[in-house]
């Protein structure tokens, strides 16, 4: 990413702890384009995420996993698809991971590095963290992902003559609650 870099930002309300995310309020989403078609979304249903913020902000970590079978599209038949050894192959790889390894200040808010591990395969993805909010019990923010799904292994053609694009945009809207 070229994302310019400026000096560390104070966060209003910014707390060191540890934080989960509120499942029914936290959404995983995705979109990818099919040529010729509107563009495909959907989200995870199910995810497990620790935020420990420490009193440096940089020295923050985040830890994600995703139940890859919980993908979610609104349409029954192209979930069991996208679950399929096609795509996802939750049946052999049930979960994806992040794992932060650094922070760092951006223009408009924070870039989190870090590695994803999806089907089977360690990439790193920047997170653009674009929003952030904190009380004295919960966190919110929003960041946003572009992963290409050839870089993980799963084929950017799909046949049956769709064409499914590779880059896949996440977007993260996450409350957190912080643990006692």
């Amino acid at each position: 990413m070229n994302e310019k870099i400026s000096e560390p930002t104070t966060i209003a309300g910014y707390l060191a702890g540890t934080w989960k995310a509120d499942p029914t309020k936290s959404t995983i989403a995705f979109s990818v384009r099919q040529l010729l078609v509107t563009p495909v979304r959907g989200r995870f249903t199910r995810h497990d995420i620790t935020i420990v913020t420490d009193d440096d902000p940089l020295r923050s970590s985040v830890a994600v996993t995703i139940d890859l079978a919980s993908a979610d599209t609104g349409n029954p038949k192209r979930d069991a698809h996208l679950s399929s050894p096609t795509f996802l192959d939750a049946a052999n790889h049930p979960s994806a991971s992040y794992r932060s390894t650094g922070i760092r200040p951006a223009n408009d808010g924070w870039i989190v590095d870090g590695e994803l591990t999806l089907h089977g395969i360690t990439r790193a993805v920047p997170l653009a963290v674009t929003r952030t909010t904190f009380g004295p019990q919960r966190v919110r923010f929003t960041a946003t992902a572009q992963v290409k799904r050839g870089e993980f292994g799963i084929d950017r053609w799909t046949g049956g003559g769709a064409v499914v694009s590779d880059k896949v945009t996440v977007r993260l809207e996450i409350d957190a609650v912080r643990q006692a």
